[in-house]
């Protein structure tokens, strides 16, 4: 019937493989994805160049919804200066127009950055369901200190164990674990 093997209630099984150094990594990483491998997750204490390439991700939208927001606080806040200035309230001020658009230029900027800031990072909270309160489950010790880890989740029953476990070994894995866990970590 083409139910996800999560809605049911099943485990998913991973395969962890845990490295010492960032060209490891790197390395193991793009023969993975290469090998037809489906990557659940990278773990490293630092962000190492090149990763995001190696696991295939696309790139971020939040420049996108950082210029979105930008340019949306940017027009709310020259609408409501204009109409407070020139509809609302108009006051005349040494005989200058109530729509002083240069007038309005610095604080203009300065919303926009203000929108464009905290609307980005509410957005990327959101959007990785980084709630308050939500503890971190690392896969192994050290991978937040001097490790490096991979986690390859086997997909189907086509998964080859042996093959995954040799790459892992080729790439210099200083451990290797198998899982059944409802996520990744």
């Amino acid at each position: 019937m083409g139910a996800n093997h999560t809605e049911l209630g099943e485990n998913r099984r991973f395969l962890l493989g845990v490295f010492e150094r960032e060209e490891d990594i790197l390395a193991v990483t793009r023969a993975a994805r290469d090998g037809g491998f489906t990557i659940a997750d990278v773990y490293a204490p630092y962000a190492v160049h090149g990763l995001d390439e190696a696991m295939g991700l696309r790139p971020s939208r939040l420049p996108w919804v950082a210029f979105a927001l930008g340019v949306l606080g940017a027009g709310l806040k020259v609408w409501f200066e204009f109409w407070t200035t020139a509809q609302s309230w108009p006051i005349n001020v040494g005989g200058k127009p109530w729509n002083s658009l240069p007038a309005f230029v610095p604080v203009t900027f300065e919303v926009m950055v203000l929108f464009a800031g905290i609307g980005t990072v509410l957005a990327f909270l959101s959007g990785r369901g980084l709630l308050p309160g939500r503890r971190a489950r690392m896969p192994v010790e050290g991978v937040t200190d001097d490790r490096f880890a991979l986690v390859l989740e086997e997909t189907d029953a086509t998964f080859d164990l042996g093959r995954a476990e040799a790459l892992f070994a080729r790439h210099g894995a200083v451990l290797v674990e198998e899982r059944n866990e409802q996520e990744p970590t």
